[in-house]
């Protein structure tokens, strides 16, 4: 299709007609996917609440302690993301990080 030899009005016209095109579609691809989803959940022996509610089966047991303040027992790090303050004040006062290891 040479789009050079439209006119402007044909040009707007054939916008709206590819729009409303593309949305029907859209529509159309999104139920068929919708609809395998279900006959694949189905198909495992998985109800839509299952499959929706997933979290719930998946429970993270908490990281357990890598470091320790040698004073106040209740001071305890993982050892993931930021050094908490008293960590970074051993490290600061020159000790090392393995010296507060469990």
């Amino acid at each position: 299709m040479d789009l050079s030899k439209l006119e402007f009005t044909a040009l707007i016209a054939l916008k709206a007609d590819i729009e409303s095109e593309i949305k029907r579609r859209e529509v159309e691809e999104k139920a068929k996917a919708k609809k395998q989803i279900l006959e694949l959940a189905r198909s495992a022996g998985l109800s839509l609440e299952d499959v929706l509610n997933s979290k719930a089966a998946t429970v993270r047991k908490p990281v357990e302690a890598k470091y320790r303040h040698h004073e106040d027992s209740n001071l305890t790090w993982t050892g993931r993301g930021r050094k908490p303050a008293w960590v970074q004040a051993w490290i600061d006062s020159g000790k090392t990080l393995e010296a507060l290891a469990i």
